[in-house]
């Protein structure tokens, strides 16, 4: 063990920053940009996104190849106006995904901050209970030793 006269709990206690939940850490933290960000990047990675988009796409496909043709807008093999907006989706979408990724890596770099020093502190706490331990079992032995000594006598 590290330590030859045990630390206190107290002391253990004074030793620390007090710990902050690092979710509250992570808001107060954000700009109403990274806010919108994170909104945007959590409702376009969702299964209801994925569905709106496909449904979407089924109707206009289907819509511009078995419609009649006088209604058709967008008729095959052109699909254009169709192909501009999927394309127009990704281009704006990607950065944004990537913009809300980051910030939610921020956030895990901030929870992982925060269990390495409860870790610490945990570690510094298990050791102080070992030397505790010790200090107890040699009082114990030196307890017996003298109770040994006495009964001879």
């Amino acid at each position: 063990m590290k330590n030859a006269n045990p630390t206190s709990l107290q002391q253990i206690k004074d030793s620390h920053m007090p710990y902050r939940n690092a979710n509250i850490r992570h808001k107060e933290k954000l700009t109403k940009l990274d806010r919108l960000a994170l909104w945007i990047t959590k409702k376009v990675g969702s299964m209801g996104f994925f569905m709106l988009v496909f449904v979407w796409t089924a109707i206009w496909l289907s819509w511009n190849t078995l419609a009649p043709a006088h209604l058709r807008f967008d008729p095959f093999p052109a699909f254009v106006l169709w192909l501009f907006i999927s394309n127009m989706l990704q281009i704006f979408l990607m950065p944004l995904i990537m913009v809300g990724q980051n910030l939610q890596s921020k956030h895990s770099e901030i929870r992982a901050e925060e269990d390495y020093l409860i870790n610490k502190k945990a570690e510094l706490e298990v050791e102080t209970i070992l030397v505790h331990l010790e200090n107890q079992n040699k009082l114990i032995l030196q307890i017996l030793a003298h109770i040994e000594k006495e009964q001879k006598q």
